[in-house]
């Protein structure tokens, strides 16, 4: 009955992530080399060095006419100078010739001058303007030299990266490997998606939730299906993801209720075990996290939204430390929380707001919880505010910041 009571402690949040990381022997992942077109949000193994110069000639920058800067010195729009026009690849004096956006600058040019300010002329062109030289010229290697870091190591490839590396004729690139991360749900109550429910069952859903954010931060997860509340299912599903898997992440059988089994076959199988159950945080306060074979466990409540925010605090920058991008965070903002919302000291609390603008100004408006089951705190929420654990809430109007998971809506009509 003793289980029954609660948790005798309660440890930090991040207490909880440093004496779990303490416990890991520091390992990297292998790289791999991919095409740079399956590259996108790939995370960069080693310094990408440019294998030339981009451009890689002295190319104009506009659409116009190449000619020696010095031929239009003293121009005007009242006192145009002329030139001849000439289709030759070489520029000698009083010539120039008609180039367009991108092409390579002929030989003796040294400028190119933009078409709205010429006037074409049979075989004559007037320009209109002075120019120095250098002026619309893109020079050789000016955006990137040979030799120079194009991409640093530990670089979310982005669509510009990969544009670039196209540019620099980088048909291939080294990514750092996938981390691969075994999700297991457990609960007798648990049935799989399309499958007929009969009384007291419900749709498991925690581990297409878990394989879904696996995706978003770029790992690759692998399903290790619904365990019953049994020891040695639970047991033999666990050592299959150590031996398949960087990671592991369970969901249910976390709490101090009887059935609560995962945190006791972590530790059957093998030391260190459990290093932290009972996080100061709400909600997800039921979360363990364990270390077992030399690898990762972490244990999360099976309460779909518990389960969301224990990733989020937890195995989400784990994965990222993983990978070796040392700071990712949510895109954040500043805003007004409409109402008062009350807190517990000592605990970290992940309050869910729809983030909305109105006149200008953001304002976050705390979503009604009724607790960390309800999904529809999560779907009409777009940010979370981290209510710190010396704070007992938060006032009506206080400046939050908001961390956000989706899209803003526009202007609310009141």
């Amino acid at each position: 009955m003793a289980r029954l009571k609660g948790f005798e402690k309660l440890t930090n949040i991040d207490e909880a992530f440093s004496a779990f990381i303490e416990k890991l022997e520091k390992e990297s992942l292998k790289s791999e080399r991919i095409p740079t077109r399956m590259s996108l949000r790939r995370v960069t193994a080693e310094k990408i060095l440019a294998g030339n110069d981009l451009p890689p000639f002295d190319r104009s920058a506009v659409d116009g006419y190449a000619l020696k800067a010095q031929n239009t010195f003293e121009a005007s729009q009242f006192n145009p100078k002329t030139l001849k026009l000439t289709e030759d690849e070489e520029i000698h004096e009083g010539e120039a010739k008609q180039i367009w956006t991108g092409n390579s600058l002929p030989r003796g040019a040294d400028a190119v001058v933009m078409l709205e300010h010429t006037r074409k002329t049979k075989n004559r062109l007037e320009v209109g303007i002075a120019i120095t030289p250098g002026r619309n010229v893109s020079k050789k290697g000016e955006d990137v030299q040979k030799g120079e870091v194009a991409v640093e190591a530990r670089t979310r490839l982005k669509p510009h990266h990969l544009g670039l590396l196209a540019a620099l004729g980088a048909t291939d690139v080294d990514v750092v490997s996938k981390p691969k991360v075994a999700i297991l749900s457990t609960g007798n109550e648990l049935v799989e998606l399309g499958h007929k429910l009969k009384p007291y069952q419900i749709v498991e859903t925690n581990r297409l939730i878990l394989s879904s954010m696996c995706q978003e931060v770029g790992a690759e997860p692998l399903d290790l299906g619904i365990s019953r509340d049994d020891l040695k299912e639970i047991g033999t599903r666990i050592r299959e993801g150590l031996e398949r898997a960087d990671l592991v992440v369970t969901t249910g059988g976390t709490s101090v209720g009887n059935p609560d089994l995962v945190p006791m076959v972590v530790n059957q199988i093998g030391p260190p075990g459990v290093i932290v159950h009972g996080v100061a945080m709400r909600p997800g306060m039921p979360t363990a996290l364990a270390v077992t074979q030399g690898k990762p466990v972490f244990i999360l409540p099976g309460n779909p939204v518990a389960a969301m925010i224990g990733f989020e605090v937890f195995v989400r920058p784990f994965l990222l430390k993983l990978l070796g991008v040392e700071w990712e965070p949510r895109p954040t903002l500043k805003a007004r929380l409409t109402r008062r919302v009350a807190s517990a000291l000592g605990r970290r609390i992940f309050l869910r707001v729809r983030v909305f603008e109105r006149n200008g100004e953001f304002f976050g408006e705390p979503v009604r919880i009724r607790g960390s089951a309800i999904f529809s705190t999560m779907t009409r929420a777009n940010g979370y505010v981290e209510i710190p654990e010396n704070r007992e809430g938060l006032d009506e109007g206080e400046s939050v910041t908001v961390h956000l998971f989706d899209s803003i809506e526009g202007t609310k009509h009141v």
